[in-house]
């Protein structure tokens, strides 16, 4: 089989760049971010996404799923038990050899690693389970307890918030972004693997998140999102994403919304900033609030009870103002202040 990297280079070039097409349409704007991705991707190296949340990092990795090309695959073998993993009995390769074989789409085989500070390595990589080893053998399909990792061969494997992780957990994965091979445990034999790897991380400054080395940092080439340039492209995404339920939002409202919106993250008093996923919250609870109202359009008050609802946990004030006033009354203030003199007529 064509290894995954050979195949999304092929694919990239034939079918996208000599037709001038965007691989990446699922994604409004970041021009510059979808150029870096797709040089690396047709050099076949590892990416890591840097962004504040709601930047688009998940939606731009499922994209690269998408574009993989669908594989045959044995039916009735798990998709990490493929055919030169050393486990594997002679009645699984006899499958690999005669079939019968199924079609396994790319979207499926997207292995996503959530970030956290209990992640561990076994959850990664996977071990063998002594009991089952006593019975079946050491070398045995049925003794080894498959990690993630593994379940990614042939597709993407994405590791979402990797400065979450532990330290031990992140120098884990440096013989695999190196050298494409994993050792499992105290074993010495290596096992291949044929991934493409993706990995996302907020801001350093945000809480909860781990320093990530500098040997780490070396394997990876660095692409950097960051929210939508301006009004219009913020309106895009929330028009393309966001739910539309049977009432009208005017559009003055809307760009009245995501101009507040796009103020606060500009904000110096905050340390968190409101997301893309906040602007669309908003944008869908007003218009249930309106209907609530049965209101054939959303009005202003409806923005003001969905800020309040959808904003205070999703922002956090620096601690030097938290001492003064919370969140919510923050944005009760702010919001205020903003629609002085604003006109609301659609």
């Amino acid at each position: 089989m064509i290894k995954i990297r050979e195949q999304i280079k092929d694919i990239i070039i034939n079918n996208y760049i000599r037709e001038g097409k965007d691989p990446f349409n699922s994604i409004v704007g970041q021009e510059n971010a979808k150029r870096q991705i797709v040089s690396s991707l047709i050099s076949g190296r590892n990416i890591l996404i840097i962004g504040p949340p709601g930047t688009g990092k998940t939606t731009l990795a499922k994209n690269i799923a998408k574009l993989l090309p669908e594989i045959d695959f044995p039916e009735g073998i798990p998709l990490w038990a493929y055919e030169e993993f050393p486990f594997v009995s002679e009645e699984y390769r006899k499958k690999w050899r005669d079939g019968p074989f199924i079609k396994i789409r790319g979207e499926d085989r997207f292995i996503r690693i959530q970030g956290s500070y209990d992640l561990s390595v076994e959850d990664l990589i996977g071990d063998i389970d002594p009991s089952k080893a006593l019975k079946y053998g050491i070398h045995s399909l049925e003794s080894f307890i498959p990690g993630k990792i593994f379940r990614a061969h042939h597709g993407v494997l994405f590791f979402d918030e990797i400065n979450r992780a532990p330290p031990k957990v992140q120098n884990s994965l440096l013989e695999l972004l190196e050298e494409k091979k994993i050792t499992i445990g105290t074993y010495e034999f290596q096992i291949p693997l044929d991934i493409i790897f993706i990995a996302t991380m907020n801001p350093e400054s945000y809480y909860g998140t781990e320093k990530i080395s500098d040997v780490l940092l070396d394997r990876f080439d660095i692409i950097n999102l960051d929210y939508p340039k301006d009004i219009e492209e913020e309106k895009m995404i929330i028009l393309k994403y966001g739910k539309s339920l049977d009432v009208n939002f005017p559009e003055k409202l809307l760009e009245l919304t995501i101009e507040f919106i796009q103020k606060l993250r500009k904000d110096d008093k905050l340390e968190k900033r409101p997301s893309v996923r906040s602007t669309i919250g908003i944008y869908e609870k007003a218009q249930a609030l309106a209907i609530i109202d049965k209101k054939g359009n959303v009005e202003i008050q409806h923005i003001f009870e969905s800020l309040l609802s959808i904003l205070p946990h999703r922002i956090r004030l620096k601690p030097s103002y938290k001492m003064e006033i919370n969140e919510e009354e923050y944005i009760k203030n702010q919001w205020n202040s903003f629609i002085i003199g604003k006109d609301f007529r659609s």
